[in-house]
């Protein structure tokens, strides 16, 4: 209960229990990201493992034995006497015990689910990578248009200064002191175009046929959601989790295997044989089975070995998968009041910088003011910035691990 308080005061419950939180409006639409993900080298390589360990699962399904026939040709040498052409053909095959073909099914479709598990693991974590290079390249374009918005409001300044030192209010190392500043504005604005550049580059290189259309950033949802509803759903779709559950279900399946071969498969046939030149015709079948030792004993002991850490692996999961969800419901809850604090202060800080300009140009104001004021308004500008993409990367993290968007339910 202490982990949903800070919930209920910041971000607000869901109105009604256990309902989907809010996506964000604004963020890449689902067809695009599903187009993307899917066209994905990765995805795509995951998915014909996927297709090969379908045609795995049909193998073990099936017995691991085939009919073996026999033929032998020999000629019998009487001393003195004739000779006779003789042979001995026959089929047999080794039988698989009924209790081993059932452990067989069981590895089988332990088989097809961890490779779906597998396969929704690959895609779940490239969803991730483009909504992380995503918001990185977006955030950089938005940069670029503070530092823009800072340059333009330097040269304001500037224009502001010359105006006052024409008049004799200003001297000139105040313009040199404003020329400085656009100078640095002007670096800074180089920086951000660089980054807004190479983030682009990254990500439509990364995921082709993506278009560069810069969007507002998408407004970050008050609600949500319960705690409880973000567990429940993520442990429900965790493709990490169904993995390491489908790796328990195959040692599982295994160890009945390895305990089932204590008893060696036994092998039948059948055989006719000519004797004495044809005289003679044997008609009979064949058993042969193996003697065990204690080597299988042995394999069924290091089975049961591996099923044991197997089950730990899945304890392990879910208590990191619970532990993980709990702190970025958190960090998303306290993310969000980070950005709602930054942009009351953005737009305190920019309503400061106007009206510091205003004062300036009626000489109610000094140079060192205007400048600080220019500063502080940039800052925390880019400090929004930084907040909001914050904001929504915690969020959109969420949502994609509890597949929620972007049709990875469908996957």
């Amino acid at each position: 209960m202490k982990r949903i308080l800070p919930l209920v005061v910041l971000m607000g419950l869901s109105s009604v229990a256990g309902a989907q939180p809010v996506a964000p409006m604004n963020i890449l639409p689902k067809p695009l990201a599903m187009s993307l993900l899917n066209a994905d080298p990765r995805v795509a390589s995951a998915r014909s493992t996927m297709d090969a360990a379908m045609l795995e699962a049909g193998i073990i399904r099936k017995s691991p034995y085939e009919w073996n026939a026999t033929a032998t040709g020999q000629q019998r040498r009487v001393d003195a006497g004739p000779n006779y052409n003789e042979w001995n053909v026959g089929i047999q095959r080794t039988i698989r015990l009924p209790g081993k073909g059932q452990a067989d099914q069981d590895i089988s479709g332990a088989t097809v689910k961890l490779a779906d598990a597998t396969y929704g693991e690959v895609r779940h974590e490239t969803a991730r990578e483009l909504m992380t290079m995503w918001l990185d390249w977006l955030a950089s374009e938005h940069a670029l248009e503070i530092a823009n918005k800072g340059l333009a409001s330097a040269k304001e300044s500037l224009a502001a200064v010359e105006k006052r030192n024409r008049a004799g209010d200003a001297s000139k190392l105040d313009v040199s002191l404003v020329k400085a500043e656009i100078a640095d504005q002007l670096r800074q604005g180089n920086e951000a175009k660089v980054k807004a550049a190479a983030s682009w580059a990254t990500l439509s290189r990364r995921f082709p046929g993506i278009d560069r259309k810069v969007v507002a950033l998408p407004v970050p949802s008050s609600e949500l959601g319960q705690y409880e509803t973000w567990r429940e759903r993520i442990l429900a779709e965790s493709d990490v989790l169904r993995r390491v559950e489908a790796s328990l279900l195959k040692s599982e399946g295994q160890s009945a295997r390895a305990k089932a071969d204590k008893i060696p498969d036994p092998t039948l046939g059948v055989f006719t044989a000519s004797e004495q030149g044809a005289r003679e015709r044997i008609y009979g079948v064949t058993f042969s089975m193996p003697i065990p030792s204690g080597t299988r004993s042995a394999r069924y002991s290091q089975a049961m070995a591996q099923e044991s850490a197997a089950r730990q692996d899945v304890d392990l999961i879910k208590r990191e998968l619970e532990a993980a969800i709990a702190s970025d419901v958190e960090m998303a809850s306290g993310a969000y009041e980070n950005f709602r604090i930054a942009t009351e202060g953005a737009e305190a800080m920019a309503q400061n910088e106007a009206q510091m300009q205003r004062a300036y140009e009626l000489g109610e104001a000094d140079l060192q003011s205007l400048l600080l004021s220019r500063r502080q308004a940039v800052t925390s500008a880019s400090n929004a910035l930084q907040a909001h993409v914050d904001t929504l990367r915690t969020h959109l993290s969420l949502l994609i691990d509890a597949h929620w968007i972007w049709g990875l339910d469908e996957s």
